[in-house]
């Protein structure tokens, strides 16, 4: 049976000492009703007893300061709502426009993002909560996902990463995509087709990388992942149209990865959350309310006892008209727009634990489609060059797409997602031509660009409870790589909610914390 106190456990982070909070408590009730803290004297948080990095420490033992945040606002409600608030009618989804037919003024979770990381999340948690009147609420500005992340992506999946925590959540997202069309499916509801083609990921070395390969590749293969090095005679042996000059080792994946496609996974996790009962609003969201409260044993709270609590979300509708949603949990999925939009709750604004930002931004990335009729054919897996730029298949019939991450100093600007073609015809094709003398020939095609919800710190996922706002998770600045763990993070954001702890993958150290104590988590293999 589903409790509807939920509470959460030791945020487990990857620092040395054993917890910051002792069994935070969330109180997931219908309406939002105030509650007591926590339900124990015994579940109240400690202090650290052990020694932790010194500005971590400090901002434990001062007080933070949170800003102020939005202004209460009396929402606008028509008088019919009202009778129907009034008799207990909330509304649920329309089946036929997925829209929800009245306004969602309160939830037990709000997710703030509806990509593909907001939709695994509330799948998850319905999944687990179905029958137990668990109400989440998704908030999406752009539910037609023309500009968003997920189905602007190359729909890449591999396991060759060098932290145990992304090989590991990316071989149960290929566990997932096996079973992803069952799994989504429902009463009158047919799950997704991902089409996913399994001709695997191939990494080339020059001398200078091949120890980081070799390392790559013992630990991958230690957690399962079926990778096999090749030296530059068998690669070439394995695929002739190959030109291995300066290439000193390879690294293929044999067997889950590849690329599939982003927008039908998306839909499908869309689909059967709107069919579990996921509430889903077309809004922006604009700012937060908090309510004070006395927590004198929490971190960050200095002499006064009091705290405050993120309790309202504000939102703005299409039509300009501002609502609020009332909430106990809190989840920032919003992808490249997480940095900027968790402003808005106090983070990096404040002092203490609210001094650091989350340092999630926008960073735009081209991808290329061209033609090459004397290119590999269709035993070509999606192949990362020495550069840095990458190839793959698209379809049949001699099409590929490309593309490259610029070096810091020549990020392009994010304010729309404009191509820009010089970058191709400078940085990218001569890469893929030198290293395969059938892209010589070519002709471009078409081309489209998308953002990163990159993370500047250490371009890992942040992924947990924010130290201060206790009731606000994060899910995002997965830096290229959350398309093929969202399903492994949505079941991650779950177990952290339902059962107070990471069950299946351990991702404390992808935690917050980490930000605040200035000791990154760095991963060698970006694409």
């Amino acid at each position: 049976m589903f409790n509807r106190a939920v509470t959460t456990a030791q945020l487990k982070p990857w620092l040395k000492f054993n917890h910051i909070l002792k069994n935070v408590t969330f109180s997931v009730r219908s309406f939002c009703n105030s509650c007591p803290r926590y339900s124990k004297k015994d579940e109240e948080p400690v202090k650290p007893s052990v020694p932790v990095p010194k500005d971590f420490q400090a901002e434990l033992d001062h007080e933070t300061y949170c800003p102020p945040l939005a202004q209460p606002i009396k929402p606008h409600v028509h008088p019919i709502k009202k009778s129907f608030d009034w008799l207990g009618i909330t509304g649920r989804n329309d089946p036929k426009t997925h829209t929800n037919l009245y306004f969602p003024r309160h939830c037990d979770i709000i997710i703030i993002g509806g990509g593909i990381m907001g939709c695994s999340i509330a799948y998850w948690l319905k999944q687990r909560g179905h029958d137990n009147g668990l109400r989440v609420v998704v908030v999406e500005q752009d539910p037609s996902y023309t500009r968003a992340s997920t189905v602007l992506s190359v729909g890449g999946l591999r396991q060759q990463f060098s932290l145990p925590e992304n090989i590991q959540m990316s071989l149960y997202g290929a566990e997932f995509l096996r079973k992803s069309k069952k799994l989504l499916s429902g009463e009158g509801l047919e799950g997704p087709d991902v089409q996913f083609h399994p001709f695997g990921y191939l990494f080339l070395a020059t001398e200078k990388g091949a120890d980081q390969l070799i390392a790559n590749h013992k630990l991958q293969t230690s957690l399962g992942a079926k990778i096999q090095l090749l030296s530059a005679n068998k690669l070439k042996q394995k695929f002739p149209w190959i030109n291995t000059d300066g290439i000193e080792l390879a690294s293929f994946g044999l067997e889950n990865e590849g690329w599939f496609d982003p927008w039908s996974l998306l839909n499908g996790f869309r689909n059967k959350a709107l069919e579990m009962g996921v509430e889903f609003v077309k809004a922006e969201t604009v700012g937060f309310e908090t309510q004070e409260m006395l927590a004198p044993d929490q971190p960050g709270v200095g002499d006064s006892g009091y705290m405050q609590k993120l309790k309202r979300v504000h939102v703005r509708l299409e039509d300009g008209d501002i609502r609020t949603i009332d909430f106990s949990i809190c989840v920032m999925a919003a992808g490249a727009q997480s940095g900027k939009v968790s402003k808005l709750a106090g983070i990096g604004l404040g002092t203490g634990l609210l001094r650091n930002a989350l340092p999630v931004e926008p960073r735009k990335r081209y991808v290329y489609c061209f033609h090459a009729p004397e290119g590999p054919g269709l035993d070509c897996p999606l192949t990362v060059d020495t550069t840095g730029s990458y190839f793959r298949r698209e379809g049949l019939g001699g099409h590929y797409v490309a593309g490259k991450s610029p070096i810091a100093n020549e990020e392009p600007g994010v304010a729309n997602l404009d191509v820009d073609y010089t970058f191709f015809d400078q940085q990218v094709w001569p890469d893929v031509a030198l290293r395969v003398p059938g892209f010589e020939n070519i002709k471009l095609k078409s081309a489209w660009s998308g953002y990163y919800d990159y993370n500047t710190f250490d371009q890992n996922g942040i992924i947990g409870i924010h130290p201060y706002h206790t009731n606000f998770l994060f899910a995002t600045g997965f830096s290229g790589h959350g398309l093929q763990q969202a399903p492994a993070v949505g079941r991650a954001v779950m177990e952290l909610i339902l059962d107070g702890e990471f069950l299946t993958i351990d991702l404390s150290r992808f935690g917050f914390e980490r930000v605040i104590a200035n000791q990154p988590v760095f991963e060698q293999n970006i694409v």
